[in-house]
C-alpha cells in the first residue's frame, strides 16, 4: 500500500498561494465574504479525478492549527480514491449528492448518499472515499495543515 500526501504534490501551496481570498484574516479584521460565483477555482492536482475544481474560501491550509474552508466542485461520477487525513475533516454538501464510504477499499455498495444540506465529520486517520452522483459541490473545513494521504 502506497501513501501519497497531497503536500508532496504541492496542494497546500497550490491552494494557499494561488487564490486572493485564501489568506487568513488578520486579528480584528472584518468578515470574509464569498458570494456564489465569486470563488476562485483551480484544477485539483492528481490523484483527484479530472474535472475536480477547488477554491479556498478562507484560511491557510499550510499553517498548523489555522482554520480553513475550501469548496470542491465535482463532476458527476467523479470518484475520490481511498484516503486519510491527519486532522478531522468536516464536509457540508452544498448541492448535488455526495456519496461517502469508510474502509480501505472503494466499495460503491457500502456508500451513504448525502444530499444538499447534509454534513459529515470524519475523524483523523480514518480511511474513507467519496463519489459525486451528478454535479456536486461540497465545503470542506478543518484545521491546518491540510494533509490528505491517498492510499494506493
Amino acid at each position: 500500500m502506497k501513501v501519497v500526501s497531497l503536500a508532496a504534490v504541492g496542494l497546500g501551496l497550490f491552494l494557499a498561494g494561488t487564490f486572493p481570498n485564501a489568506a487568513p484574516a488578520a486579528a480584528g479584521a472584518g468578515p470574509i465574504v464569498v458570494v456564489p460565483g465569486a470563488e476562485h477555482y483551480g484544477a485539483a492536482p492528481r490523484p483527484f479525478p479530472k474535472g475536480v475544481m477547488i477554491a479556498v474560501l478562507s484560511g491557510d491550509l499550510t499553517k498548523a492549527g489555522a482554520p480553513y474552508t475550501m469548496r470542491i466542485k465535482l463532476p458527476g461520477g467523479a470518484r475520490i480514491p481511498v484516503h486519510t487525513h491527519a486532522g478531522t475533516e468536516n464536509v457540508t454538501v452544498i448541492s448535488g449528492t455526495f456519496l461517502v464510504g469508510v474502509g480501505s477499499t472503494f466499495d460503491a455498495s457500502k456508500m451513504t448518499a448525502l444530499s444538499a444540506g447534509s454534513y459529515v465529520s470524519v475523524p483523523p486517520h480514518l480511511a474513507h472515499y467519496a463519489m459525486a452522483k451528478g454535479p456536486t459541490v461540497v465545503d470542506v473545513s478543518g484545521l491546518g495543515p491540510e494533509e490528505t494521504n491517498f492510499l494506493k
